[in-house]
């Protein structure tokens, strides 16, 4: 919001260059890290909530309806266009599918039988994965040792996690390989954009704005194909839905464009250290999952791994 503040004599009202007009007021930075970091722990607790009454891809439709809807508002506030070019738009078709459509249908999916604290702290292992395949994948961003021990703690969190000298007992090996997958479309797909669409002269905004817009039309067409409509709609699962779609998918990727803006990338990132234990506070609190001693201390091993892939050289 704009503020602007006039003073009156006993001639009227002063006059426009007279009056400085005063700068745009900003929340801080950091206030809106935090509420980036709390939309995105509960997210998946939003999930559980929505799979309880409607299907995974009827919650990954709503999510990304909801969440097209307010970056399309933001788009037209600032007046922007959608990307134009049919190669722009097909690299959008697959960044959509890779960071969006698949991810989001995976979590939903894999919630039906995880708890969603395991599912927030799958998610926490984005950053593992993406050290590992930049590798492979990125020959400018070469590995160091202290990255490369990054990569192995957070293998050995991830082992902690999901109770493997118990011989995964009492896991549900389905559910928790879509949330893993899930996590690691997110650094393919971002794999995907910077080797595609690196320099493209539309603003970010526009590129998501279009990217979720394509996702929404993938989910559309899919899934009539492996869904009915419901008989009866749920007003808690569907609330649940809206939240996830307007807050976690849509107003979350405006504060995150615009940290990233601010403060750069690399504190903006570190929101992802976060989210797990949101999402454990949450899922305990609220859902009352139950929570083994290895879940908490795996996490912490896996962020500190994903942590140390994240040191550059020099840094």
């Amino acid at each position: 919001m704009t503020t602007v503040t006039a003073s009156r004599d006993a001639a009227g009202p002063a006059s426009a260059s007279s009056v400085p007009p005063h700068p745009r007021v900003r929340l801080d930075w950091r206030l809106r890290f935090a509420a980036l970091s709390l939309i995105w722990g509960f997210s998946f607790l939003l999930i559980k909530v929505g799979t309880d009454g409607y299907a995974p891809f009827q919650v990954t439709l709503g999510r990304l309806v909801f969440g097209t809807a307010v970056l399309a508002a933001a788009i037209a506030v600032k007046r922007e266009r959608l990307p134009r070019g049919a190669r722009t738009w097909g690299h959008l078709a697959v960044a959509a599918f890779l960071l969006n459509a698949l991810p989001f249908s995976l979590f939903a999916y894999s919630e039906l039988t995880i708890p969603s604290t395991l599912a927030g702290i799958c998610n926490a292992t984005s950053p593992l994965w993406g050290m590992a395949l930049s590798m492979v994948a990125l020959s400018e961003d070469r590995p160091t040792r202290v990255r490369v021990a990054g990569l192995g703690i957070g293998f050995i969190g991830v082992l902690t996690v999901l109770g493997a000298w118990q011989g995964f007992h009492g896991l549900d090996a389905t559910g928790t390989a879509m949330a893993l997958l899930a996590s690691l479309s997110y650094p393919i797909g971002w794999i995907y954009v910077r080797r595609t669409l690196a320099g493209a002269g539309e603003s970010h905004l526009s590129l998501t704005g279009a990217q979720l817009l394509l996702a929404t039309v993938q989910l559309a067409v899919v899934t009539p194909l492996f869904t009915s409509m419901p008989t009866s709609f749920s007003l808690v699962p569907l609330l649940a839905i809206v939240a996830l779609g307007a807050l976690g998918t849509g107003l979350a990727v405006l504060l995150q464009y615009g940290l990233v803006a601010e403060v750069g990338p690399t504190t903006a990132q570190m929101v992802t250290y976060f989210i797990p234990v949101i999402a454990t506070a949450a899922g305990v609190a609220v859902l009352g999952e139950s929570l083994a001693w290895s879940t908490p201390v795996g996490a912490v091993i896996v962020l500190a791994g994903a942590a140390l892939t994240q040191v550059r050289r020099g840094a």
